[in-house]
């Protein structure tokens, strides 16, 4: 799906992020050679061979390309390490490779010390002129932010993960339903987080009224 949706688009000169699943040769080859954009790929097992490439060529790394130490968010504290290389762009069998790399990411639980490392690889069409290490972290978060924003929240306070509706359309149009939910809360520019305002408009229809502006009292008056 991903194809017919991007041909509505000019993506020329722009990078384009994705995970595993569309870390393929044919999709890689359709953004860079067809559309001149560029491509940032997740590597995961559905691509063996290309991910056993990268590993071993990262197996022993030194010191990293770049290091990202990033403010406390969600009671963690996270940094994020990078190591990016061009020697393998000849090898690996993927088209218009520019870099490889591998991310490390180490969280410490502030309430908790627990702590825990995250081991990701990935290659970039973009050469080290077009996206030095700090460039390729800084996308590869990017894409993930994403997750952050808004699958965090569809998870934590909706408990999407453990919705009992299952039978015909009915996941699929409570999903829609509550990322409309989230968009409009967002939409407003509250001052609170998404889940504090759904807190309090929670079982107050007036109050979620006149947050929308759809009251008498919260519509703008002008004058006549």
């Amino acid at each position: 799906m991903a194809v017919p949706l991007l041909d509505a688009i000019d993506i020329k000169g722009k990078l384009i992020t994705a995970d595993a699943l569309l870390t393929q040769r044919a999709f890689a080859d359709y953004l860079v050679r067809e559309r001149k954009a560029h491509y940032h790929f997740t590597v995961k097992a559905n691509q063996p061979t290309l991910l056993q490439d990268i590993e071993f060529y990262f197996r022993d790394r030194k010191e990293p390309d770049y290091i990202d130490n990033a403010p406390p968010d969600h009671g963690r504290i996270e940094t994020r390490k990078i190591w990016v290389t061009t020697e393998l762009n000849d090898y690996l069998d993927f088209p218009h490779v520019g870099q490889g790399f591998v991310i490390e990411r180490h969280c410490v639980d502030k309430k908790s010390g627990k702590c825990s490392c995250e081991i990701s690889y990935g290659i970039t069409s973009q050469t080290p002129k077009e996206a030095n290490p700090q460039c390729v972290l800084a996308t590869n978060r990017g894409h993930w932010s994403i997750e952050n924003s808004c699958h965090y929240i569809l998870d934590w306070n909706y408990d999407e993960d453990r919705s009992r509706i299952r039978k015909g359309f009915g996941p699929e149009n409570i999903t829609r339903l509550r990322r409309f939910a989230i968009g409009v809360i967002k939409s407003k520019g509250a001052s609170t987080s998404v889940a504090q305002k759904m807190r309090q408009l929670t079982r107050n229809v007036r109050l979620v009224f006149d947050y929308l502006r759809m009251t008498e009292n919260s519509c703008v008056r002008v004058g006549r």
